[in-house]
Formats: structure tokens, sequence, C-alpha cells
């Protein structure tokens, strides 16, 4: 790709450079497939360190929180001064924190390790979801589905794996996936250097009258649709925190299926969320992030209700359902979000990104809890009732008007 050919065409202005949202979609599958691998091994660690589900909550915990409470941060910080080669530098995070997971045989190490697993998350999230922008030409909602459902799809992935590749070989077979970390630091690396000539052509090509004519609501408005925006990231981690935790443990307990087939369960499961963010992007530009947000995390609700009662077939069914409609609302509800506060992408996209992850942590150590003291079919009862708190999002603003390519 030429990329100086590229930075020369209106096309970088005007169009959508679906080869670099590619590139980060490539650099995020691989990113988050490295990281998918923290969950799907809770059953070997349950079983070698005998851990109990509330220490399975905690890894999660420190993994989600050191992530959600640095992305803010590296995002505000990003807004001002951008660092391109800073994804590659993530990347190398994510390498040491997996090779150290690969070696850890206590409980402290463990958590050690995934939190440096978290600081690289927390470095690339924010930059990739500008870099994403910065290329979308407009389709906002497109980009980011682009970029997110290569995260979706990594995360898939790593179930997968991990049942063919770390269950017959034990843990220390996960330093093996170092090699995907070595490649997606490089892809991130090519896309860093895309990423300094757009900042230097961008800032020969302003439009300050052009940059401040987007109407956006006022003040409390803005508020009010933050809190709601806060509230449906609540409802939809806390619900897929679950799935991804738990639901091979649930499969266990009550089909009495084998620890690999739950893991391909798990996959498909994963794999719907992958499908569904790329139709969240195409329908968010075109019919607008509201609806698409509502009918996302509310539409999810009756066949998550549905799932704790089904046979395994069913469950199976309903689950990948719910997967395929809950994951088209995070791309809407971050472009949604900056839309909302303009010339903040960096670290609105860092503060969405980063409830993802600490929700998701309180999530999966709140269930952890909650299985303990009952049992894990109550919890995914109890779990069910999530999407339901979707109805709010009728109560957003309607943005249309700041929807323009």
């Amino acid at each position: 790709m030429n990329i100086k050919g590229q930075l020369k065409s209106p096309r970088i202005k005007e169009g959508t450079a679906y080869g670099v949202l590619f590139a980060i979609c490539i650099g995020h599958f691989l990113n988050d497939m490295i990281q998918s691998i923290i969950p799907s091994i809770y059953p070997i660690l349950k079983d070698s360190y005998g851990f109990s589900f509330v220490q399975i909550g905690i890894i999660t915990l420190v993994f989600q929180m050191v992530s959600s409470i640095m992305q803010p941060v590296i995002g505000w910080y990003s807004d001002r001064r951008p660092r391109p080669f800073s994804l590659a530098v993530g990347m190398c995070f994510t390498l040491l924190g997996l090779l150290m997971l690969a070696y850890a045989d206590n409980f402290l190490l463990i958590l050690v390790s995934v939190s440096v697993v978290g600081w690289g998350s927390a470095i690339f999230h924010p930059e990739s979801s500008r870099v994403a922008q910065l290329a979308s030409g407009g389709r906002k909602s497109l980009a980011q589905s682009i970029f997110q459902v290569g995260g979706n799809g990594g995360s898939a992935v790593g179930p997968l794996l991990a049942a063919m590749i770390v269950l017959p070989f034990g843990q220390v077979s996960i330093a093996w996936f170092g090699a995907a970390a070595l490649l997606a630091a490089a892809v991130l690396t090519w896309v860093g250097s895309w990423y300094t000539n757009m900042i230097s052509f961008r800032r020969q090509h302003s439009d300050p009258v052009a940059l401040n004519a987007a109407r956006v609501p006022d003040r409390r408005t803005v508020r009010i649709s933050m809190a709601i925006l806060v509230l449906l990231i609540f409802s939809k981690y806390f619900y897929t925190s679950c799935m991804t935790s738990y639901f091979t443990f649930f499969l266990i307990d009550k089909f009495h299926v084998s620890v690999q087939n739950s893991q391909f369960c798990l996959f498909a499961f994963l794999a719907a969320l992958a499908i569904g963010t790329v139709a969240g992007g195409v329908l968010g530009d075109r019919y607008g992030r509201k609806y698409v947000i509502l009918g996302s995390i509310f539409g999810a609700a009756p066949f998550a209700l549905l799932m704790p009662y089904a046979n395994f077939f069913w469950t199976i069914v309903l689950s990948c359902v719910a997967g395929l409609v809950i994951a088209s609302a995070f791309s809407a509800i971050v472009v949604y979000a900056t839309e909302l506060v303009p010339g903040k992408v960096g670290m609105i996209s860092g503060v969405f990104f980063g409830l993802m992850f600490g929700l998701g942590g309180v999530g999966s150590a709140f269930f952890g809890w909650l299985a303990e003291s009952t049992d894990i079919n109550f919890v995914f009862r109890i779990s069910s009732y999530l999407p339901l708190l979707g109805i709010f999002a009728v109560f957003l603003p309607n943005m249309k008007h700041v929807n323009k390519p």
C-alpha cells in the first residue's frame, strides 16, 4: 500500500481507508485473542491450583480493573499528545504478561501476570479507536465495528485455541501465543507509521470552521445521556462477563459436558458476538446509533431470559442469538458518546473501553461470589434479567443531525 499516495489523495480526507481499518482490525484480533486465553484457562487453573470461584473472579477483576482505570488516563493523554507507536508498545506489554502467565505457579504471580496484560490492553485500545475514526471517512460506526470485530473475533478464537492447544499441552503452552504478539507488534508498527503521516496531514488541512459547525446537545443533556450510556454498558457487560467467565461451568454443571466441549460452546457464543458487531456498525451508520443501541441490548432480553430453562441444544442456540443481538451495541455506544463530546475521541473511547473492562471485571467477581453463595444455575437465571435495562435507551436524544460523513 502506497501510504504517501494515499495521503495526497482526497480519499484520506473524505473516503474510508479500509486498508488501515483492516490492519487495526488484525491487530485487535491478535491482541484480544491473546487476552481471551485468560478466561479460557480458568477450568485448568481451578483444577491445577484448587482455586475457588471467588479467586477466579478476582483474577478477572485484577486484569480488567487495571485496564479500566488506565484507559481513560491514556486516552486523555493521547488527545493532547498522540503517540502513534504506542500501539506496538502496548502489544509488547501483552507479550510480557503472556509469558509470565505461562510460567506463573501461584495465585499472586497469576495476578501480576494478568495485570501486565491489562496494561497492554489499556495502552492499545484508546489510541486504536482514534485510528479507526481517523480512517473512517465519516462512516464512524462501520469503522468502529471493523475495529471492534477484530477484538470479538480474537476473543472467540481464544477459547477454541485453548481447547486445542492449552488443554492438551498445559499452562506452559500459553507461551506459544507469543508468536501472535510479535506479529501484532509488526502490524501495529505499520499502522503507527500511517498514523504519524495522518497527524501531519490533518494539521496541514484542518478546517476549524467545519470542526466547530457540528451541533451538539447542551451540557445537561450530555450528562443525562452519558449516565444512560453507562447504565447500558453496565447491563451489557455484566451479562457478557457472566457468559464469558462462567458459561463453561454452567454447561459442565447442568449438562455434564466435557471441559473441551464446553470451550467449543463458548467459542460459538463469542463468534456470534463478532458477527453481531459488524452488523451493528452497518446499521448504526444507516439508521442511527440510538436505535441500534435500543434494539441491541433490550432486543437480547427474550433470548437471555429463556436460555437458563432450555435443554442443551436450545441453550446453545439461544446463547448465540443473544450474543449476536447484544454485540451490536458497543460500537454504536462509543461513536454516539464521541459525538456527544466532540474533539475528545481518545478520552471518551478510553472511558467506555475502561468501563467495558472494569464492569466486566466487577461482574465476573460478583457472579463468582454469587456462584459460591448459591449455585451456577441461579447465577444464570439472575443475569438473564440484565438486558431488560436496555429499555432506557429510549431516553437518549436523537443524534442523527451529527452523523454526517
